[in-house]
């Protein structure tokens, strides 16, 4: 069965290699992580951009989306987007 729901974010940029963007999901709408590395499909859609990717639960107990360059558009570490995730189900 297939859950998740919406929220506002905002963006931050990891420090590493690669210089990726997040957006943390509140705890309230963080699913049970159900494949390896602390991963979950999703349905994502960031500012009606819409993908199939993963969430992932950190080791500081923070679940991540990652958002490439063409969800987020001009938008960048600290700007906030709208983020609509669908969990699915095994």
């Amino acid at each position: 069965m297939a859950h998740g729901g919406s929220f506002t974010g905002k963006l931050f940029k990891w420090a590493g290699a690669g210089g990726w963007h997040f957006v943390a999901v509140p705890a309230r709408l963080a699913p049970p992580v159900t494949h390896a590395w602390g991963r979950t499909p999703v349905d994502a859609s960031v500012d009606g951009h819409a993908w199939k990717t993963s969430v992932w639960r950190g080791k500081d107990g923070r679940t991540l989306l990652a958002v490439p360059k063409a969800a987020r558009g001009a938008k960048g570490d600290g700007d906030r987007v709208k983020v609509s995730l669908t969990f699915r189900a095994l």
